[in-house]
C-alpha cells in the first residue's frame, strides 16, 4: 500500500486525456454540459463514462468534502469528507443527462451503505453533483423511478445524494486527482474494477419529464 501511495503522490497532475488526447479538464463548449458522478472506485466509473456515447472528456478527482486539494492518501484516511468522483463532459446532441444518470445507477449498487462492494468508506459513497436545474430534476426523478423498481425486487433505499455542484471557491468543489489515477484502466489494462451492481435496469423517464 505504501508503494501505491508513492505512485499516487500528490502534486503530480496530468494535462492530457489518455483516451481522447484532449486537455484533461476541458471546459464545456456549446451544446455540452458537465456532470459529477461518484459511484465507488473511480477507475471503473471513469471507464464506463468515457465509453458512453457523447462523452467527450472525463477526469477523476475528489469532491464533496472539506479539505482543500486533498491527496489520495488523505482521502483514504477518511479525514477529508471527499468522495472519489468522475467529472464528465458530454455532448447533449448525442447523449442526455438522463441517459448518463441511468448508466450511473446501473454500474454500481446505489442501495449499499458505506461503500461499494468490498470498497468500504465514505470516499466510495454514491452521489451526483449537477450543473444545471434540468440535471437536478431529472436525477431526482430517475432516483424515484429506480427506487420503485428496486423496492419491487427486494432492495432497500437508494443512498444516492443528488445536489447542485458546490461553488468553485468551496473546498467541496472537484479537485483533480493525481496522474496515476487518470484513465487508470487504459494505463493498466485488466486492472481493478469494482463490480458491485444490482443487476436491475434503471427505467427511462417519459420524454416530457426529461425535458423539464
Amino acid at each position: 500500500m505504501d508503494t501505491f501511495f508513492r505512485l499516487a503522490q500528490t502534486g503530480v497532475r496530468s494535462s492530457v486525456h489518455a483516451v481522447f488526447g484532449t486537455p484533461l479538464i476541458d471546459e464545456a463548449g456549446a451544446g455540452q454540459e458537465v456532470i459529477f458522478l461518484a459511484a465507488g472506485c473511480f477507475w471503473g466509473v471513469e471507464k464506463a463514462l468515457w465509453n458512453a456515447p457523447g462523452v467527450v472528456s472525463t477526469a477523476v478527482g475528489y469532491m464533496g468534502g472539506h479539505s482543500p486539494d486533498p491527496s489520495y492518501r488523505q482521502v483514504c484516511s477518511h479525514s477529508t469528507g471527499h468522495a472519489e468522483t468522475v467529472r464528465a463532459v458530454f455532448d447533449t446532441s448525442v447523449n442526455s443527462a438522463a441517459d448518463l444518470i441511468r448508466l450511473f445507477f446501473e454500474i454500481h449498487d446505489p442501495t449499499q451503505v458505506g461503500g461499494q462492494g468490498n470498497d468500504i468508506g465514505d470516499q466510495y459513497r454514491s452521489q451526483i453533483w449537477t450543473t444545471t436545474p434540468d440535471q437536478l430534476r431529472v436525477g431526482q426523478a430517475l432516483r424515484e423511478a429506480y427506487q420503485e423498481v428496486l423496492s419491487a425486487r427486494g432492495f432497500g433505499p437508494i443512498q444516492t445524494v443528488i445536489s447542485p455542484a458546490p461553488s468553485p471557491e468551496s473546498n467541496a468543489r472537484f479537485w483533480v486527482a493525481e496522474e496515476y489515477h487518470q484513465q487508470y484502466l487504459v494505463k493498466n489494462p485488466g486492472g481493478y474494477e469494482c463490480h458491485a451492481r444490482t443487476g436491475v435496469a434503471c427505467p427511462a423517464l417519459p420524454h416530457p419529464v426529461c425535458q423539464l
